[in-house]
């Protein structure tokens, strides 16, 4: 009896523990290069008085560097302000461990996207791509993330990462707190 609890005990630990496959959108390995991105995944999620605003992360490896490519939607029937990245664009990410991991973008300036849609919202797309440095990873892997904080070319803005949310978008449930201790493992 002893025996068959301690296996039940095990066999439960192992499907608690047991971390999910990673997702990819895409996946190339040629002549060329390695390139490895993971599906988008949502982080933030903001709907107020007609304005909507969602955040997504995807994790890539080229030719063996790792980068955190990031998407913002943006949906308005008022003005969307524009926020830019440059060369002096940065991510920086508070842990709970008390850590700051900064990430910095990719030497090119984008300001987004404005496109009109047939109901009379605009919607910004603007999407950057921020590198990780060695000294920062391993700390992504065992802490999660409490807060984030974007420097745009002009300005600065803070989201607090939650433990869970549901989408009112897609109705599916996120917890972006633990992204990288959940996906960091599908682009090494």
């Amino acid at each position: 009896m002893k025996h068959l609890l301690l296996l039940s005990f095990f066999l439960f630990s192992c499907t608690v523990l047991a971390q999910k496959p990673c997702e990819y959108t895409t996946n190339v390995n040629d002549s060329i290069g390695t390139y490895k991105e993971t599906k988008e995944y949502m982080i933030s999620e903001k709907n107020f008085a007609g304005t909507s605003s969602y955040i997504f992360y995807s994790l890539a490896n080229t030719d063996g560097v790792p980068s955190l490519n990031i998407q913002f939607l943006q949906k308005s029937k008022e003005f969307i302000k524009a926020n830019c990245f440059d060369k002096n664009s940065k991510i920086f990410l508070q842990l709970n461990n008390g850590k700051i991991v900064t990430l910095v973008h990719i030497d090119q300036e984008n300001c987004g996207t404005m496109i009109r849609d047939d109901k009379g919202f605009d919607n910004r797309v603007n999407s950057g791509i921020f590198l990780f440095t060695k000294d920062n990873f391993e700390d992504l892997k065992t802490s999660a993330v409490s807060m984030m904080r974007i420097k745009y070319l002009t300005d600065t803005e803070d989201y607090i990462m939650k433990k869970e949310f549901t989408s009112e978008l897609n109705n599916q449930t996120y917890f972006p707190e633990r992204y990288f201790i959940e996906n960091l493992k599908c682009i090494e």
